[in-house]
């Protein structure tokens, strides 16, 4: 029987409470909470001034999250993550934790994600920050940028969205290193899978969990994964900024996250038979794909990725097709699915210039190298000869 009296309270507090399990659910559960209660105010104190680990406010933290984060830093070998309620809040939690701010100076690699282009080109500058663009694969230009200026923050990708340029990040960070710059990684292409730019000197791996790490197209999320030091200033513009991960996206992007390794070797299985298809196909004038031998980073690739494993993008140009063929290419497919993202079970193709890179002026998709043919196909995880057969009914 109830001590409360009055249905009211009765309502507001009945069966919450009433447990302390002496037991651990196989699977973490979903905390859908926003405060937490302690016995003692001490405690709650404790954890206020960081002096122990607890949850006060789910903005601050939240057990699901947390479960997460732990499953994050051990994949990513770090020391600390934070979970963001995307990508993109993500990569800009990073910039302001290696120390972009107003006056400062930030390289950006030219060959990356559309929106992280757009706003290290738009949003940084009207903050009084200076953005600079290099190609980061000429590591002579970037010594000598480098030398020559005095950014707080590089930031690339690992694999480059859209032509899947590899980052030489062992040798980057250390020249780095060696001017105190920040090195920022953003390793959604690879995933940890492939490569950990924290084990190599990156100060800041960041992930789009709603790509490979959820890897099933039904929830959107972002991560950092760095050291303890860089976690403590994260975590401080984590609470101030409010970019959180709610706890829901943060059981869904755990449960996907277990079969990682598993999808991604057959993303990776399919993604090398398309490429060498789609190479000897009379109607494809280009293929970028690191596990092709012209590919011009494939030794790097095949240095640092594990054997065989050259992650599950690919881009490609249709020879001679204007706008109109490749909208009418995207429409033939029946497999392939024509989505604004990437990195799911399904086979998924884009067209960066309508949609990933719409953001950037058919100029700056020129410098870039993004041409009007350009498609970008995440190869997914169904049989590779069903795949093929979509392309060639399509290209037909």
């Amino acid at each position: 029987m109830s001590k409360y009296k009055s249905i009211l309270t009765k309502a507001v507090h009945a069966g919450e409470r009433r447990l302390k399990p002496d037991f651990y659910p196989v699977s973490t559960p979903i905390y859908q909470t926003v405060g937490y209660i302690y016995e003692k105010m001490e405690d709650l104190d404790e954890i206020f001034a960081n002096r122990r680990e607890g949850f006060v406010y789910t903005r601050y933290g939240n057990p699901t999250n947390a479960a997460l984060e732990e499953a994050l830093i051990s994949l990513e070998e770090g020391q600390r993550a934070l979970t963001f309620a995307s990508g993109m809040a993500a990569v800009y939690a990073s910039l302001l934790a290696a120390g972009v701010k107003n006056g400062t100076e930030v390289l950006a690699a030219y060959d990356i994600y559309g929106a992280t282009y757009a706003l290290c080109s738009r949003f940084l500058p009207d903050m009084g920050v200076r953005v600079k663009f290099v190609d980061v694969t000429n590591l002579e230009e970037l010594s000598r940028i480098l030398a020559e200026t005095n950014p707080v923050a590089i930031i690339l990708e690992t694999i480059s969205n859209p032509l899947m340029k590899v980052a030489d990040v062992p040798t980057i960070s250390k020249i780095a290193k060696r001017r105190g710059t920040k090195l920022i990684v953003d390793n959604t292409f690879a995933t940890p899978v492939l490569f950990q730019p924290l084990a190599y000197g990156a100060d800041f791996c960041v992930h789009s969990t709603t790509k490979y790490i959820g890897g099933h197209g039904d929830v959107l999320g972002g991560a950092v994964v760095t050291s303890q030091e860089n976690g403590t200033v994260l975590q401080e513009i984590l609470k101030m900024t409010g970019g959180n991960l709610g706890p829901t996206e943060a059981w869904l992007t755990l449960r996907g996250l277990k079969t990682l390794p598993l999808r991604m070797r057959q993303h990776c299985q399919n993604a090398l038979e398309v490429a060498k298809w789609l190479e000897k196909h009379p109607r494809v004038e280009k293929v970028f794909y690191p596990g092709l031998n012209s590919h011009p980073q494939h030794e790097l690739a095949k240095r640092i990725f594990p054997q065989g494993m050259y992650g599950g993008m690919i881009s490609f140009e249709i020879r001679g097709a204007p706008r109109a063929d490749i909208y009418l290419f995207m429409e033939k497919l029946k497999l392939i699915l024509p989505a604004t993202t990437l990195g799911d079970v399904y086979s998924l193709v884009l067209y960066p210039p309508m949609s990933s890179h719409r953001a950037l002026s058919a100029e700056e998709r020129a410098r870039v190298g993004i041409s009007e043919r350009l498609i970008r196909l995440s190869v997914g995880i169904e049989d590779v000869d069903d795949i093929i057969e979509d392309l060639e009914e399509a290209l037909k």
